[in-house]
């Protein structure tokens, strides 16, 4: 079982990291820029810029990313050569370091309407180039109205690396806590959308339980928190959210029976499923999250894209991509209403269930009914 994850993963792997070469843009395709905030080491290969390994402090930088637009929404296509050509790939247009105490500055530079700060976390064996490029395609396929910003934890971007990765994870929460905390105490930001990944919603969910704890709560700036595919513990996860308190953000988790990944690693820590990977409609699961207020669960189990181990699906399908920017980086939390065909079903611990029936994307409302 394990070599069949390990073939499906390694088959993902793709181009190798150093993508960020810079390519003169193009009017032929469109632009985003982002706000790189990291607490990787630099290098000095201009096209890698942060490796795998932990910095002294945390870096910032702006980006700049061509999106070609002949393509599908959902679709990553990579530079596989150097100059990239940006009619037919992503491909990094600018690259300008932010003196730290700048970053109040460049959350203001983004304009006047650029209100709302959009968040995203990474995960496991993700190289930094690979980062910024994901994200941008996120960003341009959501059409997301926000500063985007991209927290980028040391990982080495190697399958291997599964143990170092999660040290590395850990070594950055009070870092990503502190980025967070200039979202929020930003006079040009008046709401903080997180998006995490993987590995990276622990990261995320102990970086808010962190500002919690802080401020006593978590600042009603932070209206959203979106996990994909998280993988994470079903019992710390709860444990992260109870330690939250009550006031805390609307969260969304992406999860799907199928993903081989989150069954690798729960191969890994030898434990029950990971969150990302649960079936919400089973009671024991229902159980664990009914009492917590405000847990919505997306079950992608029957979706289809080209994420061949089903880890990715939040950013490759296009119907989960339209969910993110019209619902949830508008700081909304998804009803039925938003799927096809809704019904309700309620089951016999109480809970209400909400789906849609016939419908790619399942949604689950975790909290006891009224």
């Amino acid at each position: 079982m394990v070599s069949v994850f390990f073939a499906g993963l390694v088959g993902c792997a793709g181009p190798q990291p150093g993508l960020l070469n810079i390519t003169p843009p193009t009017k032929n395709a469109d632009q985003i820029t982002l706000i790189a905030a990291t607490t990787r080491a630099p290098v000095d290969d201009p096209a890698v810029l942060y490796g795998g390994e932990r910095g002294t402090s945390v870096s910032y930088t702006r980006i700049g990313i061509s999106v070609p637009r002949n393509r599908k929404a959902g679709t990553l296509e990579l530079p596989r050569r150097s100059p990239a050509d940006p009619e037919r790939t992503f491909a990094a247009t600018s690259v300008t370091p932010i003196n730290r105490a700048d970053i109040g500055a460049a959350f203001r530079a983004q304009g006047p309407r650029k209100r709302r700060a959009f968040v995203f976390v990474h995960g496991y064996s993700t190289t930094f180039d690979r980062a910024v490029f994901r994200f941008a395609q996120l960003v341009h396929d959501s059409d997301a109205d926000a500063v985007p910003i991209l927290f980028s934890w040391p990982s080495r971007g190697r399958f291997l690396d599964y143990k170092r990765d999660l040290d590395n994870a850990s070594y950055s929460r009070s870092d990503l806590a502190n980025l967070l905390q200039a979202a929020i105490d930003s006079q040009s930001i008046n709401e903080v959308v997180v998006l995490a990944h993987s590995m990276g919603a622990w990261l995320a969910v102990e970086a808010i339980r962190q500002v919690a704890l802080r401020r006593g709560g978590v600042p009603s700036k932070v209206s959203s928190l979106i996990l994909a595919s998280p993988d994470l513990d079903v019992g710390v996860f709860r444990r992260q959210v109870e330690d939250m308190g009550p006031k805390r953000p609307k969260i969304t988790i992406f999860s799907a029976r199928n993903d081989l990944a989150l069954r690798l690693s729960q191969f890994i820590s030898r434990g029950d499923a990971r969150l990302g990977g649960i079936d919400p409609s089973q009671k024991d699961y229902r159980r664990a999250l009914s009492d917590l207020q405000g847990i919505t669960v997306l079950d992608l189990s029957a979706l289809s894209s080209g994420d061949r181990v089903n880890h990715a699906l939040f950013a490759t399908s296009p119907e989960a991509v339209r969910l993110i920017g019209d619902r949830l980086v508008q700081g909304q939390q998804i009803s039925d209403a938003d799927l096809a065909r809704p019904t309700t079903a309620v089951d016999a611990i109480g809970a209400a269930a909400t789906f849609a029936v016939a419908a790619p994307i399942l949604l689950f409302d975790m909290a006891t009914s009224p």
